[in-house]
C-alpha cells in the first residue's frame, strides 16, 4: 500500500468563491477523489491551517509520497516544517511538487536553487509526451492540450532532472519542462506544473491520470 498526503495550502478556495465553485472540496480534495479509486493507494489530506499544518512528525513518518500545492501562501509555511519534510525526503520519501509550488520553501531546500521562472498567464498550452516509457506518462498519449493555463517559460532554475516527461508550449512561444523527475540519493522529487488554482484541469479523467 502507497501511503499518500496530499498538501495543500487551502487559502484560494476560501477566499475566493470563483475558485470554490471550481474545487468545492478544495483542490486537495479533488486531488484525493482520484487517488481514492486507486486499491494500491491510502491518501490523506492536509491544509496549512490544521494544526502542524496538518504535518505533524508522526503523519511524515507514515507518508511514502507528499504531493504539495501551493501558491499564494509560501511564506506562511514554517521554517520548522521545511526542515522536517527535507529530513523526510532525504530518508526516502518522495516530494511532488504541483504549479507554483516549484517556488514552495520545501521545493527550494530540496533543490538548493532559486527555483524561479518566467511566466504568463492565461495561454493556450500544449504538454508533448517527450518520454513515452515513463510510467508517470501512461496513458497520457502523444499530447494533452489545456485551453487557458499559466504558462511557465525557461529558464527554469533547478538542477539538470535525470529525465523530462512533458515538454510544454505555448502560441506566446513560451516552452518549459513541465514535467520533470529527479534523484540525488535517497531524494526523489517530481515537479508538474500545469495543476492552476482556476482552470479545472484536475477534474479531467484523463489529466488525472497523469
Amino acid at each position: 500500500m502507497i501511503r499518500v498526503t496530499v498538501w495543500n495550502e487551502g487559502v484560494h478556495e476560501v477566499e475566493s468563491p470563483e475558485i470554490a465553485a471550481v474545487y468545492p472540496h478544495g483542490i486537495h480534495g479533488q486531488i484525493k477523489s482520484f487517488l481514492d479509486t486507486q486499491e494500491d493507494i491510502e491518501v490523506r489530506t492536509a491544509t496549512l491551517n490544521d494544526p502542524d499544518c496538518g504535518l505533524p512528525p508522526e503523519v511524515l513518518e507514515n507518508t511514502d509520497v507528499l504531493i504539495w500545492w501551493g501558491h499564494m501562501a509560501h511564506d506562511k509555511v514554517p521554517d520548522e516544517l521545511v526542515e522536517r519534510v527535507h529530513d523526510r525526503v532525504l530518508r526516502g520519501m518522495g516530494f511532488i511538487a504541483l504549479h507554483s509550488a516549484h517556488f514552495s520553501k520545501p521545493f527550494k531546500r530540496l533543490m538548493g536553487t532559486s527555483c524561479a521562472l518566467h511566466w504568463r498567464d492565461g495561454d493556450f498550452e500544449r504538454l508533448w509526451t517527450v518520454n513515452p516509457a515513463h510510467p508517470i506518462a501512461k496513458g497520457i498519449g502523444e499530447y494533452v492540450e489545456i485551453p487557458v493555463e499559466e504558462m511557465y517559460g525557461e529558464r527554469f532554475d533547478i538542477p539538470e532532472p535525470d529525465e523530462l516527461v512533458l515538454w510544454a508550449g505555448s502560441p506566446a512561444a513560451m516552452c518549459s519542462a513541465r514535467a520533470a523527475a529527479g534523484e540525488e540519493g535517497a531524494e526523489k522529487y517530481f515537479i508538474s506544473s500545469p495543476v492552476m488554482r482556476l482552470t479545472p484541469h484536475i477534474i479531467s479523467r484523463r489529466f488525472s491520470r497523469f
